[in-house]
């Protein structure tokens, strides 16, 4: 059974990240290497300590903590008696890719930790995610890792296209429940947004490497430079496969056309971060950097932190990230996010602890430029929002315009729905007026035999929904081609996150 007492006598610690001065040099991983992993392991096997194994534990709870359904008590009291071989074995039942989801998903099991309901008096949620980090690493550095190929073939063809999160979720499923899976990739490289849109060293790309050799040994074949609908034909598709999953995400950007959007200069944050990447991956230097640069980040979220920690390393000159919202508190508000809902306090990632500015309650008037098209100035102005009764937000100017220097300006204000192009013209699918792809509760689209997962059909969202997504359409195709399944389905496709409007 759990320590019911750890929570009391063991206090919150998190992994340490390495020097802000010396990180900002690197693209290595943010967090501080262990001079002493076996103390590493002692200390996080005391933070599983203050799991108490509660009677409802919200934290695996799809509507408020994991939709995973990862089984969180389990593995934190397996951690806590040393057996990470049989922790990694709970974690892997529900979640594929353990690593990325420790790196990189905000964590709504801890929000929805029930030592979340006073972190002043309990000290703080688990450190959740700190702790499955942790259990996938010491799987793969023990070689608890390996392939699992199916025990026997279907004679089932399966095409994924697209090799994000949920794409590959998707497929190891598949291939393990004994189908012959494609997975279809437009860019060079495999893992989606995982590895062009992420940062190097937010989640390194070895990590990705290592899942997909893996997949590869089970039976997954992967085809690169593949764009279905252009590079390949709807209809050969079609023909080669007898289900298709679109894993294809949510890449239309949202754009701003302000006065002098068209200035050299300002940019979709896309357009940086992944010749970033690419320049990682060893692709030559990239042509959007902010070296030496006044850059400007219009948008306060997780892609404009991502932003911001790739122009440190860039090396710009200053760098200033606006918000249109007001600034968040950093308690919880039981009136307007109480738990287990997802806390609307202030949030800051490593890249906020490395410098730059944030300016809240601003919005974006236009841009000036020099005589041969460059941005030299951003003119801001004070605004308020106003949420409308039908869930609009309308920003309003409240104060007088100010300037501030401007030689790179980045949009990462979000993302719009899927990219329209001739895979969805030829499947004769629309999407709908959230740009995302619908299905029934199959998970099946309009176009028979063809299936949606992950943020082309939820619109962008986390790698850790993508993958339950991923999961879930994987037991509907199996169950589509065979007509029964016991591969495991966390999600619904009408599943949301419990909040509070």
């Amino acid at each position: 059974m759990a320590d019911p007492r750890g929570f009391l006598e063991v206090s919150k610690k998190e992994a340490g990240y390495r020097p802000a001065t010396e990180r900002v040099h690197d693209w290595e991983d943010v967090y501080e290497h262990a001079a002493n992993p076996v103390k590493v392991l002692d200390e996080v096997a005391e933070q599983a300590r203050r799991c108490m194994d509660c009677g409802i534990p919200f934290c695996h709870s799809g509507s408020a903590g994991c939709p995973l359904g990862n089984l969180i008590p389990e593995w934190n009291d397996l951690v806590r008696r040393g057996r990470w071989d049989a922790a990694s074995s709970r974690l892997h039942a529900t979640n594929n890719f353990p690593e990325f989801t420790g790196m990189v998903c905000p964590a709504p099991c801890e929000a929805a930790c029930v030592l979340s309901i006073s972190d002043r008096t309990t000290g703080g949620s688990v450190t959740i995610k700190r702790i499955e980090k942790t259990i996938a690493h010491e799987s793969w550095a023990e070689g608890i890792i390996g392939p699992e190929p199916p025990a026997a073939k279907t004679g089932k063809s399966v095409a994924v296209v697209g090799s994000g999160p949920g794409g590959l979720a998707a497929a190891q499923q598949l291939t393990r429940a004994g189908h012959d899976v494609t997975v279809y990739e437009k860019d060079d490289r495999l893992g989606g947004l995982l590895r062009y849109g992420i940062p190097e060293y937010k989640l390194q790309k070895s990590d990705i490497d290592r899942r997909i050799a893996q997949m590869r040994a089970e039976g997954t074949e992967f085809v690169t430079g593949c764009d279905v609908g252009t590079t390949l034909t709807v209809a050969d598709l079609r023909a080669r496969h007898d289900a298709v999953v679109l894993a294809i995400g949510a890449m239309a950007a949202r754009d701003n056309p302000v006065p002098g959007r068209d200035l050299n200069g300002v940019h979709l944050a896309m357009e940086h971060l992944v010749p970033a990447n690419r320049e990682c991956e060893g692709d030559g230097p990239s042509p959007i950097t902010a070296k030496g640069k006044h850059v400007v980040i219009i948008g306060g979220g997780d892609t404009g932190a991502d932003c911001l920690g790739t122009a440190h390393r860039q090396g710009a000159a200053s760098v200033v990230q606006l918000d249109y919202n007001p600034e968040l508190p950093i308690d919880r508000d039981d009136d307007r996010s109480p738990w287990p809902t997802w806390p609307l306090v202030m949030r800051s990632s490593s890249a906020h602890d490395e410098g730059g500015q944030r300016k809240y309650q601003v919005a974006v008037q236009r841009f000036v430029g020099d005589a041969d098209g460059n941005v030299t100035t951003l003119v801001l102005a004070e605004v308020q929002v106003v949420r409308e009764p039908d869930g609009r937000r309308v920003i309003t100017p409240v104060g007088a315009e100010f300037e501030i220097p401007c030689e790179l300006a980045l949009f990462a204000i979000g993302f719009e729905g899927v990219q329209r192009g001739p895979l969805l013209t030829d499947l004769a699918l629309e999407p709908n007026r959230r740009g995302a792809l619908s299905c029934g509760s199959d998970w099946q689209t309009d176009a028979p035999g063809v299936f949606v997962c992950g943020d082309a059909h939820r619109g962008a969202s986390l790698v850790v929904w993508a993958i339950a997504e991923g999961r879930s359409a994987a037991r509907a195709v199996d169950e589509f081609l065979m007509g029964s399944s016991d591969l495991p389905s966390p999600v619904r496709p009408a599943a949301l996150p419990l909040s509070v409007r």
